[in-house]
């Protein structure tokens, strides 16, 4: 979407990264429904029999867990750079559950490289499209009633950063991402984005909107989201 709007002088790269981190539980049920959902049934083991023929009693385990283990997670950047001189104008963070959970290793390592963004020259939007995890450490917080938010720091007002709370029922907004002066800022469409990676990526196919989502919505938001489904089958 920003390629064009961007051409001739900037151009826009996405930058793929994948990191280790160790999932939470929801986290784990989607990735690995089988673990959270199917258990294997029972079997009663025989008696082994001991060299004088007493049978011996197999104890069985008096716990189950599911193991803890770092697994990858795929991240994207979006970098803005100066056609000729490769300079980085922008940076454009795409928030993942990883950077989002509390005191994790990925959520350390975001912070750190939000840091550096923050200390150079460049612009630095944010986008958290999670209701679940962490906000964004700003002051005043992002309001709790927002389930999303976008957060624009500008490489020439880096203490005063812009934020769009975003309601779960509210469109997507039509977001600035600056440029090099003189140049205007460029628009944004998120909802037009994400309409297009829905689309693209066929999740109206993968997605199984009879499950509950996590985190729960509340009553009034269960009845928005019901009278959007119903509205897509007609």
């Amino acid at each position: 979407q920003l390629g064009a709007v961007l051409r001739p002088k900037y151009v826009a790269r996405l930058i793929p990264r994948q990191m280790l981190d160790r999932p939470d539980e929801e986290e784990l049920r989607v990735m690995f429904p089988d673990v959270a959902i199917r258990q294997l049934p029972f079997v009663k083991p025989e008696p082994l029999l001991a060299g004088g023929g007493v049978a011996l009693a197999i104890a069985p385990a008096p716990m189950k867990a599911v193991n803890i283990m770092r697994v990858p997670f795929r991240q994207v950047t979006v970098e803005i750079r100066a056609v000729h001189t490769g300079l980085l104008v922008a940076a454009i963070e795409i928030l993942s559950p990883v950077n989002k959970r509390m005191e994790s290793d990925g959520q350390e390592a975001y912070l750190r490289k939000r840091d550096g963004l923050l200390g150079a020259s460049v612009h630095l939007l944010e986008i958290d499209l999670l209701r679940r995890g962490e906000r964004l450490p700003v002051n005043p917080p992002i309001p709790a009633a927002a389930d999303y938010a976008v957060v624009l720091s500008r490489a020439d007002a880096r203490l005063n950063a812009e934020i769009w709370p975003i309601a779960l029922s509210d469109p997507l907004p039509v977001i600035p991402v600056p440029l090099l002066p003189p140049d205007p800022d460029v628009p944004l469409d998120l909802n037009a984005a994400i309409r297009s990676i829905y689309e693209r990526a066929g999740y109206d196919l993968d997605l199984d909107y009879s499950v509950p989502p996590w985190p729960p919505l509340t009553r009034t938001q269960s009845i928005w989201a019901e009278s959007i489904l119903q509205a897509g089958k007609k």
